[in-house]
């Protein structure tokens, strides 16, 4: 084999293939690492909440990255703590809008599976305002979302972080109007039952796993999860109408909400 033949060869892959390989290869190294600090986390598990935001000590918006950017959300949520931290509800609204609003609790995608086959011929549009939670819910609610072609979006001020950013991520259509609030961040093991250093690390890459193939699977770049995996699970990454746009988490461009 002549030495430039492997060269040649990588030239010849196109963009979609050196970023899914870039990816996946910083998946990996997130991976290494993780396992190397999973005490660490563990530790740092024992003094969280779990993913359920209803608990009282629970704030509905972590701190922000204290270093690098961006420093915080650039508006506050409109909706009260006490609306975000109940569980997730569906309110049908006019021109086919599904609100879908609070925490994304254990049952949630059960509930909206069932909302969607009572009323799904009237859906257009899944309309989200939530702090996040279940990640196995916001996969199967996601799934469902793609499945029947429906149309997601964050509205201005209302806010979409932790696990929400993955039901986002599944509308064939993706809007966030002017100051939607949009976050990321690690995934962790909420249960109460504190895990051991081998099962959080087992739980955690697996965890990381299913949601990087999905995000791939509805066209979302690979920045976003990269993100996600670089914020510790109690702070967050608020992303930027910029980084919406290059991530392809959005579809339109970011617009201004309709003056009523």
């Amino acid at each position: 084999m002549r030495i430039d033949e492997p060269l040649k060869a990588l030239l010849r892959l196109d963009d979609g293939a050196l970023m899914r390989g870039a990816f996946f290869l910083l998946l990996s190294a997130a991976a290494v690492f993780l396992l190397i600090d999973v005490r660490d986390i563990t530790a740092m598990n024992a003094e969280l909440p779990g993913f359920d935001p209803m608990l009282e000590d629970q704030p509905v918006l972590p701190p922000a990255l204290t270093e690098g950017v961006p420093n915080g959300p650039s508006v506050q949520p409109a909706s009260p703590d006490e609306v975000l931290r109940q569980p997730m509800k569906f309110e049908l609204t006019s021109g086919g809008i599904l609100l879908a609003e609070g925490t994304i609790d254990l049952g949630a995608g059960a509930r909206f599976a069932e909302e969607i086959e009572t009323r799904g011929e009237y859906v257009k549009t899944v309309a989200l305002n939530s702090p996040g939670g279940s990640v196995d819910d916001a996969l199967a609610i996601s799934k469902l979302i793609r499945e029947k072609k429906l149309n997601t979006k964050v509205a201005s001020k209302a806010l979409c972080a932790s696990s929400c950013p993955i039901i986002f991520a599944g509308g064939v259509g993706r809007l966030a109007e002017e100051d939607a609030i949009v976050g990321v961040h690690q995934v962790f093991n909420g249960s109460r039952e504190r895990p051991t250093a081998e099962q959080a690390a087992s739980f955690a890459q697996s965890t990381t796993a299913r949601v990087a193939r999905h995000l791939d699977a509805m066209g979302i770049g690979a920045g976003l999860w990269i993100n996600a995996l670089e914020t510790p699970p109690d702070r967050l990454y608020y992303l930027t109408a910029k980084e919406m746009v290059d991530f392809k988490l959005i579809t339109e461009r970011v617009a201004t909400a309709k003056k009523s």
